[in-house]
């Protein structure tokens, strides 16, 4: 008997995980963009229906739908829950949770830039050098652009080049207007748009884990980055 009521313990416990994997993967979200036909504001989308605010017309639904499969694997805290859409300096179109995987160091910048960024640029290739070789291909170095009118993919690839950032553990990311927002609250950094052409804007580079939650921020230019590295190599298995 106490044999026969530990297999049925099992069987129901198989059931049970069964419909709960068959939820998971029938638990999708359809998320619908709108776009300004005359691009006025260039890649910019919105959520909702209704007009341009600069020529008026009337907003077209994007012809790409996204749809995103629950996954339950993420916490609570981690930034590939965001589905926002980003352009990378190849001109190729992904989510943040296609850079699950490895350790994600990041920073906000904008090319045009000519006093803080170029510094923290800088900073991003010193903690580069800084992690052993035999890890490269765990560490991605992200770069995402507050000014995506002005930072396009061609843009991005361009200074990725004149930067020496042009490898495979680089990533330069293009969002609009919204998502380049959101992401910026998630790293609470702060920026400002003063001129058509510069930002006033934090200093703060990002460690994220493999499941992409936040352990680590560096705040400053040229500041001591030994717990950065440190952060970056518990991660990856090191000490």
């Amino acid at each position: 008997m106490k044999f026969i009521k530990q297999l049925l313990v099992i069987l129901f416990l198989m059931v049970l995980m069964n419909a709960c994997k068959k939820e998971n993967k029938t638990a999708l979200e359809e998320v619908v963009a709108y776009e300004c036909p005359m691009k006025c504001e260039g890649e910019k989308v919105y959520m909702h229906k209704g007009s341009c605010p600069v020529c008026k017309m009337d907003l077209t639904l994007k012809e790409e739908k996204v749809l995103q499969v629950a996954d339950t694997s993420f916490s609570e805290t981690s930034i590939f829950n965001l589905i926002s859409v980003w352009k990378t300096e190849e001109n190729k179109s992904i989510h943040l949770k296609d850079l699950k995987g490895k350790t994600l160091v990041m920073v906000m910048i904008y090319t045009s830039c000519k006093a803080a960024c170029p510094r923290l640029v800088a900073d991003m290739r010193n903690i580069a050098a800084k992690i052993p070789e035999k890890y490269t291909d765990e560490v991605q170095y992200v770069l995402v652009s507050i000014d995506p009118k002005n930072d396009t993919p061609e843009r991005l690839k361009e200074f990725a080049k004149e930067n020496y950032m042009d490898g495979d553990q680089w990533t330069f990311l293009q969002g609009n207007e919204d998502s380049v927002r959101e992401f910026a609250n998630v790293l609470a950094v702060k920026y400002k748009q003063i001129s058509p052409l510069d930002f006033s804007h934090s200093n703060i580079i990002s460690v994220f884990n493999l499941k992409g939650e936040l352990i680590h921020q560096q705040e400053g230019l040229g500041v001591d980055n030994k717990a950065t590295i440190a952060s970056i190599l518990d991660t990856v298995g090191d000490k």
